[in-house]
């Protein structure tokens, strides 16, 4: 049974470097453009804290969140991204202290849940670790959009082993998403870390493999560049076919960010 503190942990400090970032920025930053289509600085923080209350609501209020499913049902497609155009509403002060208030309960919930504890979500069930590490990726693939809004060039760290833990893990639901058939064998991904190491998943010996940076790996499976831009290897073709669908999150296959000097569709 995993121990989810490391990763609770590492989801505390990637949200604090976030925090900072913004915070330094002033107030007239929220407004600013970010990579995704449609969303500013503001509904990047608004859906990063709206997220964080409904995995609060998963963990403490099962009951609650089941009211939140319901409404999701109701409007399907829409429900996030109408949690982010009215968290974005919100002054600049109130929506920092909303999402600082909602992150920390839910670290809090998380180290208090009973060990092999699940927990309801959208998707399957998850566990104290997997919310955390889906809380962690996407407030990594947020924060890289608005650092691109910023002009800031963020320090890749090792906690991208969570993320990079994550797509690979993810890889059948990946072809699954997009209507494609489950390859049987193992992969084989040799990933180098930020820090230099290795990080290697799957056996050795497999013939579908992906090498290269880490940092490029979890660029590609939260789709926030190009398979292109990046320089990721695979050998064989059910390998291959996987770097072009590649995701880590749940829901549609997204459509992903054009190379870079094209815009996008």
């Amino acid at each position: 049974m995993a121990d989810p503190t490391p990763v609770i942990d590492d989801l505390c400090a990637e949200s604090d470097e976030l925090d900072r970032l913004v915070a330094a920025a002033g107030p007239e930053v929220w407004a600013l453009d970010t990579p995704a289509a449609g969303w500013t600085v503001a509904h990047q923080i608004a859906h990063l804290a709206w997220t964080d209350h409904h995995s609060v609501l998963a963990v403490t209020d099962q009951d609650a969140f089941s009211r939140e499913v319901e409404k999701a049902l109701a409007q399907p497609g829409d429900f996030v991204d109408v949690g982010a155009e009215e968290g974005a509403k919100k002054p600049p002060e109130q929506l920092l202290a909303d999402w600082r208030a909602g992150r920390k309960a839910l670290a809090d919930a998380l180290r208090a849940a009973p060990a092999g504890a699940r927990f309801p979500w959208y998707g399957p069930p998850m566990a104290a670790a997997s919310m955390a590490t889906a809380r962690l990726m996407e407030t990594w693939a947020h924060g890289l959009d608005v650092a691109d809004a910023l002009g800031v060039v963020r320090e890749p760290t090792d906690r991208l082993r969570h993320i990079a833990r994550l797509g690979v893990r993810t890889r059948d639901f990946a072809f699954g998403v997009n209507g494609l058939q489950v390859p049987e064998e193992e992969f084989r991904i040799e990933l180098t870390a930020p820090s230099g190491g290795i990080w290697a998943f799957g056996p050795e010996d497999a013939d579908q493999r992906v090498t290269g940076p880490a940092l490029d790996f979890c660029l590609l499976v939260t789709q926030r560049a190009h398979r292109a831009d990046l320089a990721l290897t695979a050998e064989g073709e059910a390998a291959d076919r996987w770097l072009d669908i590649a995701q880590a999150f749940a829901g549609p296959s997204g459509g992903g960010r054009p190379p870079k000097g094209e815009a996008a569709p």
